[in-house]
């Protein structure tokens, strides 16, 4: 009994370290495919203090967190060849989420930025009688 259990709990093991090592590797290969504009991705940007989305960002993008500069580095190619940089200042009241939408056949050169439009135009309507 022991010798069998032995077995099982070796073969456990075995099976977690492998599929610790082959989510390395996927994570690492999706890394490079989305930093190589093939993956469609949308960044999410969300006020903690009001629970609100501030923008949403979507399209073929690379995305770096800057730590020391407290902020995120989005890179996007635009259709000329260029390329674009988007810096978005992170806060300790500010988180991003980041969705990977699959490699969809859309165009690398497009993406889109979304603003709320509340974070930027602060007018509170006034009623009369």
């Amino acid at each position: 009994m022991k010798k069998i259990l032995i077995v099982i709990v070796t073969f456990v093991i075995m099976m977690s370290m492998y599929s610790c090592r082959e989510a390395n590797k996927v994570s690492k290969n999706l890394s490079l495919e989305a930093d190589n504009f093939n993956i469609v991705r949308k960044l999410t940007v969300i006020n903690g203090v009001t629970n609100d989305v501030t923008f949403q960002m979507t399209g073929k993008m690379s995305i770096q967190p800057d730590e020391l500069q407290n902020q995120l580095e989005v890179i996007v190619e635009v259709e000329s060849g260029n390329y674009r940089k988007h810096f978005i200042g992170l806060s300790d009241n500010t988180s991003y989420i980041v969705e990977d939408l699959g490699n969809n056949k859309v165009s690398k050169y497009q993406y889109e930025l979304n603003f709320n439009p509340k974070m930027w135009i602060p007018i509170k309507p006034k009623y009369v009688d």
